[in-house]
């Protein structure tokens, strides 16, 4: 569990991926959804399943997620980073962590999501928010309250 704990604070300041793809990666193509409720569902989907294709079929290349700390990832290729550390398993990653959605507005081409995340690795749920700005069925950028550190691990 401290691979974890270590991880949740990586993650936290954006640099989740570090180290954590050995290989090359190779980005698949992009799979635009038909509605903005489609791309987020997709998105939280993919996520749950730890599915990095399907996660990183959603980015074009001017894509950004905007983390706390005025952290902000730039580019489909470093999207592909962070989440590729995201996706591993325990106690690399966190994998196995299940997002479900509380409330959401939406307004234009962004959803506004309030969320809980829980796992059968985290001694309690974690609730936060996130912003997902749509753009021509892809997810355009992401504003996110997700901060790893506050994880609470099982001992």
């Amino acid at each position: 569990m401290k691979r974890l704990k270590e991880l949740a604070v990586v993650c936290a300041m954006g640099l989740c991926a570090s180290g954590a793809w050995s290989e090359p990666m190779k980005l698949p193509p992009l799979k635009k959804q038909p509605t903005v409720e489609k791309v987020i569902a997709e998105h939280i989907d993919a996520l749950n399943k730890s599915d990095w294709n399907r996660l990183m079929a959603q980015y074009p290349n001017d894509a950004q997620i905007h983390l706390p700390n005025g952290q902000v990832v730039k580019g489909r290729a470093a999207v592909g980073e962070l989440f590729a550390g995201f996706v591993k398993a325990p106690p690399d990653g966190l994998k196995g962590i299940r997002f479900s959605k509380v409330s959401a507005i939406q307004v234009g081409d962004t959803i506004a999501m309030n969320w809980k995340a829980e796992a059968a690795f985290l001694e309690e749920p974690y609730t936060g928010s996130d912003a997902y700005i749509t753009k021509n069925g892809l997810m355009a950028a992401m504003v996110s309250t997700f901060d790893g550190s506050k994880l609470k691990f099982k001992k």
